[in-house]
């Protein structure tokens, strides 16, 4: 792509693209492919001028001109993340303009008595809206825009009420804006979430891909917990498909052959292959954006108590106004009061504060389903850990294959590796892990995989079943016996690890030993949550008791429950909301999915199993615990920013009625005022609430940085 340097300065450089125009894709191309370089800081593309201002490391100013140049549309046209936002920034930028431009021309060119004329007809929308609201019984907002240019008009005041109706128009195009690129923006954080798929290939075999290389026609299979990541059909099997996050169907939904899904929901039961009809990105953001429109979960006590706090003030304007007039016998005083309310700033300013939070949190890879999720994690009571995963290491490594019977522990690790492969859990990636770093490769030789939710897997392999899971499950619930020598070596393992037990025709064959590691800082982590008010914590677990009194005491926990099933840890937080609690769940496995459903907020990984992602209410990165004090901090930071919200709304507001009353503001003025200030507070809720905690730009050393442009450019 040829281009040319406009100006250059430092670790800065203004660049010139040579084509006549740019389109809103093509720019948003652009914009992804530069800001995925490794030596890029920022890259940002101005479609209408064709130019790029870049920010990166000087010292690649040659790789950076090589990249540049072997840059095309057409490449890039599956990497590109799609909606930046920047189509609908043009589309109210062109709406402002327009509706400003209209105003200048009708005072320019309109004699007059045709500007009169005209302005009775603009007015004829807002007296129809305000007697809608008085024949439902509401006096609105609707009732006081009305009466204060009905008024002026009866005064013959025809440009008071034309600048009154200005102002209003002008005060909606911007509250418009300024929430929909709040939705945009959250939208945007949402659906930025990558996973891979099982993808079937021409001679039968599954793969695992990235989504993004999924095309329509393609074939992927889904099996029991895990989210179905595109639209399509149903070419085999049957399930149960959870649906509520896009259709709020309360019961799973039966799905066969021939039956549509959709890219989002789960399945509870079941095993289907679909033939894809939408690949990734299409369809997917604007089903994201309805929901956060549409779903209630958005709204938090503290927006839904500002709603009725500005519908119950517009009868204490509208007594102000006829007060005023009493007193006064002067209309240009009541109508001045007529243009202030309170109910555009607090029902712009809540929704924003909560979604500017929402996207804050994205920034900081949380991503929150609703306000009303981070109110609650503000005023918990208590906080639920899972261990394995959540407390402990995301990543467990395998320190041992102990065989019995003469079994090759490698053959052993293989096998596992070829079951647990399918249901992805952090210890199933230990064992799958293990076997990739031994070089064991692991064909697919078995059954049909039957999963029991934290239990294990069974299956069956050359005739004979096969089972691999917990202690309980392997020896309980299969009834798997053991012989005195076997069970002496079971006696001797160490209780500071974990195990996958595995036996093949009923006898046991090996035991897998797991080190879990607790992850760096969560110790500190626990300590910051207490100094933030947090009163209990607690550790749940599915081990044995002498590894959960280990660890819950090296972490700082209030208390631990250990040997607990997924009913367990659901009704452990159902007695702990019956004690008056508001309680926090924190899991990443199929086996948290109950608990988390059931908690007041549920919090899931990144790295845990998709089906605790969808239903968990707060998805946070798995790398750094630390972003639960983030989370923390946000979440009480948003209660006293509405706090203050209704502060300085209130104070604005009345302020313009006392100077309106006392006749020191006309009308177009108070209007003007109070739609300024309107913007104003919305606009300041759209600043980050941790100004001290900006998001990290990724760094690399030099040598990272070189290694990285060698690769792309193979």
């Amino acid at each position: 792509m040829r281009c040319k340097i406009v100006h250059e300065s430092g670790n800065r450089i203004r660049l010139q693209f040579i084509q006549k125009h740019m389109t809103f894709q093509e720019a948003d191309l652009l914009e992804a492919y530069l800001n995925r370089l490794a030596f890029v800081r920022k890259a940002s593309v101005n479609e209408r001028t064709c130019t790029a201002i870049v920010f990166y490391d000087p010292s690649y100013r040659e790789e950076l001109k090589q990249e540049i140049s072997r840059f095309g549309y057409e490449r890039s046209q599956m990497e590109v993340v799609p909606h930046t936002g920047r189509e609908i920034r043009h589309q109210y930028e062109d709406r402002m303009f327009y509706h400003i431009a209209k105003q200048s021309i009708r005072r320019l060119i309109f004699p007059i008595p045709l500007r009169r004329i005209f302005t009775i007809w603009r007015a004829i929308p807002y007296f129809v809206e305000g007697v809608k609201c008085l024949s439902q019984g509401r006096i609105g907002v609707p009732v006081l825009d009305a009466l204060s240019i009905g008024v002026s008009l009866l005064r013959g005041n025809f440009a008071t009420a034309g600048n009154i109706m200005f102002l209003l128009g002008t005060g909606d195009l911007m509250e418009e804006w300024t929430h929909k690129r709040s939705v945009e923006d959250l939208a945007r954080s949402m659906a930025l979430n990558v996973d891979k798929v099982w993808m079937i290939t021409d001679d039968n075999a599954e793969v695992l891909v990235e989504v993004s290389e999924i095309r329509t026609g393609d074939r992927i299979v889904v099996r029991t917990g895990n989210v179905i990541p595109l639209d399509g059909t149903v070419l085999e099997g049957q399930a149960e498909v959870n649906q509520s996050s896009m259709t709020g169907e309360s019961e799973p939904v039966y799905k066969e052959a021939g039956g549509y899904v959709y890219a989002g929901t789960v399945i509870d039961e079941g095993e289907i292959i679909i033939s894809v009809k939408q690949e990734a990105g299409e369809g997917q953001y604007d089903r994201i954006v309805r929901m956060i429109e549409e779903s209630e979960r958005l709204k938090s006590n503290t927006e839904k108590k500002a709603n009725e706090l500005a519908d119950r003030l517009v009868p204490y304007t509208l007594g102000a106004t006829l007060l005023t007039y009493l007193l006064t016998r002067n209309p240009v005083r009541a109508v001045s009061i007529l243009m202030v309310d309170f109910c555009c700033a607090l029902k712009l300013s809540m929704p924003i504060a909560v979604l500017s939070a929402m996207r804050e949190a994205g920034d900081h890879e949380i991503s929150v389903k609703g306000g009303k999720f981070l109110e609650a994690f503000a005023e918990a009571d208590t906080i639920i850990f899972d261990k394995t995963g959540t407390i402990t290491e995301a990543s467990p490594v395998v320190t041992d294959v102990i065989s019995f019977r003469g079994e090759d522990p490698d053959e052993m690790l293989r096998l596992a590796a070829c079951l647990e492969e399918h249901y992805p859990h952090s210890m199933a990636n230990a064992v799958v892990e293990a076997a990739v770093k031994k070089g064991l490769d692991h064909e697919e030789k078995h059954s049909k995989v039957e999963y029991v939710v934290a239990h294990g897997i069974a299956s069956s392999i050359d005739g004979k079943k096969v089972v691999i899971g917990s202690r309980h499950f392997v020896f309980e619930d299969e009834n798997i016996r053991v012989d005195q020598e076997e069970r002496e070596i079971l006696e001797k393992l160490s209780q500071s690890y974990s195990y996958l037990y595995m036996a093949i025709a009923g006898r046991l064959a090996a035991v897998i030993q797991i080190e879990d590691p607790v992850k760096e800082g969560v110790k500190e982590v626990i300590e910051q949550l207490h100094q933030k008010g947090y009163e209990r914590i607690v550790m749940l677990t599915g081990d044995g008791e002498q590894t959960a009194k280990r660890i819950a005491q090296e972490v700082g926990m209030d208390s631990y429950v250990a040997e607990v099933l997924p009913e367990d840890k659901a009704a452990f937080v159902k007695a702990e909301q019956t004690a008056g609690r508001i309680v926090v769940m924190v899991g990443d496995g199929v086996n948290d999915s109950l608990a988390l459903s059931e908690a007041d907020v549920g919090i899931a990984v990144t790295s845990g199993a998709p089906i605790a992602r969808e239903i968990a209410d707060i998805t946070l990165s798995a790398n750094n615990l630390k972003h639960f004090l983030t989370l923390a901090d946000l979440s009480k930071g948003l209660l006293k920013r509405t706090r203050n919200n209704y502060y300085r709304i209130i104070g604005i507001n009345s302020i313009l009625i006392l100077l309106g009353g006392m006749g020191v503001l006309a009308p177009s003025a108070t209007a003007l005022l109070h739609n300024a200030s309107t913007i104003l507070v919305g606009g300041a809720n759209t600043k980050n609430l941790l100004l001290d905690k900006k998001t990290p730009i990724r760094k690399k050393s030099k040598e990272g940085v070189f290694h990285s442009v060698r690769e792309q450019m193979k």
